[in-house]
């Protein structure tokens, strides 16, 4: 660890972030020529705005910048740690500099205040007393409130690239002031390799793991050499960005449901994988498959369901890694068999009939008979047992409500063993088609 000038200890991260438009490095879409953020920090006339994306993409580095270019005064808050009482001390100090400094505050993880913590400073917002800079890892359409959102601009950052990354580890280990210059610091190529993949797009952990690893590099005269293994052993366990509960997690979610209906059993298996090295629980995975089963392959291949709820049964017993394995030959055999939402889009469609034509009576001759006087008053009546007709099939016999139009809402795809149901289906819709005329 190196202490600043002073002798207390500030972290690399810390050290190294960018007092200017020139030493921010990534975000082109929002600060390359001519785009609109770039615009707005180099007028030197700020607007209130939500800055969204992972963690260590420079969120709170912009904050900084957005308040030095327009020479404003800067104020940072926690949403974890302040409160309605913070808002209003801000608000204050901002009354009293108005007109002579504009005051930006920022606030940090914005996400994590309620609603009513929202409408605390959104009037100051509007009449402009404050400049309001709000940061979070979440989707803010979930988060914020819509009067919030409708005073803010929201820019997405996306994570850092390795070319971005790069840029900022020689920038780290060049500086002798801010950085780890004076240490002549070497990294092995599989060292540097192996600490930008597990960055995976967050300056602030590249750093972190670097300043770490810095202290256990080997001393060779005045230069430092930092190998692979040391590297190997700073960095631990593969890191991938998965927050539970978050938009990480439903994006990732998706994005494995999409893969398994798009019949790309590689694609499937990666977000699988991805989501259990993120931390996700295998159980919740395998339900959603039982999902998949019955959403997108239904009665196409109907020994999807089965495998899909016997893969919930193996993890519930064996736990991991046996369970693991099985919840992904469930997705492989789902992502590769033939697939049918008939039975998803019947149900939507029966459901929408059901809460929309109200009680309607269930037609006497369904109805069941047990006494004697429903017997006498028609319950029963003329029913046809099915097993006793031809094929085991009453044709041209009614089942829905009276006065209810005939419905047909599922429909078979012409793929797996819906293409047998089909055919059964149409054959006996002949058949009432034929009883119907000889009825008639």
């Amino acid at each position: 660890m190196t202490p600043v000038g002073d002798g207390t200890y500030r972290p690399l991260a810390d050290r190294l972030r960018p007092q200017s438009l020139d030493e921010y490095v990534g975000q082109p879409h929002l600060l390359g020529p001519g785009a609109p953020l770039r615009r707005a920090l180099e007028s030197g006339r700020p607007h209130s705005m939500i800055l969204w994306g992972p963690p260590g993409t420079g969120k709170t580095t912009l904050a900084r910048l957005v308040a030095t270019g327009a020479k404003a005064q800067f104020v940072s808050l926690s949403a974890v740690l302040a409160g309605i009482k913070d808002i209003r001390a801000v608000v204050e100090q901002a009354r009293s500099l108005r007109g002579t400094r504009d005051t930006v505050l920022f606030l940090d993880e914005v996400h994590r205040f309620n609603k009513s913590q929202q409408d605390t400073f959104l009037p100051y917002v509007e009449d402009g007393t404050l400049i309001f800079i709000g940061a979070t890892t979440e989707n803010p359409s979930f988060e914020v409130n819509n009067a919030l959102l409708s005073r803010a601009r929201v820019y997405v950052l996306k994570p850092l690239t390795m070319e971005d990354l790069g840029k900022l580890l020689d920038r780290a280990l060049e500086d002798p002031e801010r950085g780890l210059g004076r240490l002549q610091l070497e990294l092995e190529a599989g060292a540097r390799e192996l600490l930008l993949a597990a960055a995976d797009g967050d300056a602030r952990r590249m750093l972190n793991l670097l300043e770490t690893a810095a202290d256990l590099a080997a001393a060779e005269g005045p230069r430092h050499r930092l190998d692979t293994d040391t590297m190997r052993a700073v960095i631990g366990s593969t890191y991938v960005r998965f927050d539970k509960g978050g938009e990480n997690f439903y994006d990732q979610i998706s994005a494995l449901h999409k893969s398994v209906r798009g019949s790309d059993p590689d694609a499937a298996l990666y977000w699988l994988c991805r989501m259990l090295a993120g931390g996700c629980d295998p159980l919740y995975i395998a339900r959603r498959a039982v999902r998949m089963a019955s959403e997108d392959i239904g009665n196409a291949d109907p020994r999807a369901l089965t495998l899909s709820l016997e893969a919930c049964a193996v993890y519930e017993r064996l736990g991991s890694p046996e369970g693991e394995l099985a919840i992904a030959q469930a997705i492989i055999f789902m992502a590769c068999a033939a697939k049918s939402n008939a039975v998803y889009t019947a149900f939507n469609a029966a459901t929408k009939d059901a809460s929309s034509l109200g009680s309607l009576e269930v037609p006497l001759h369904l109805r069941n008979a047990p006494t004697r006087l429903m017997k006498e008053i028609g319950y029963g009546k003329d029913y046809r047992y099915a097993h006793d007709e031809p094929d085991a099939y009453a044709a041209g016999e009614r089942y829905f409500p009276d006065g209810m139009p005939e419905r047909r809402y599922y429909m078979p795809a012409p793929r797996g063993l819906e293409i047998k149901i089909g055919e059964a289906l149409a054959s006996r819709r002949a058949r009432d088609k034929a009883q119907g005329a000889s009825g008639s």
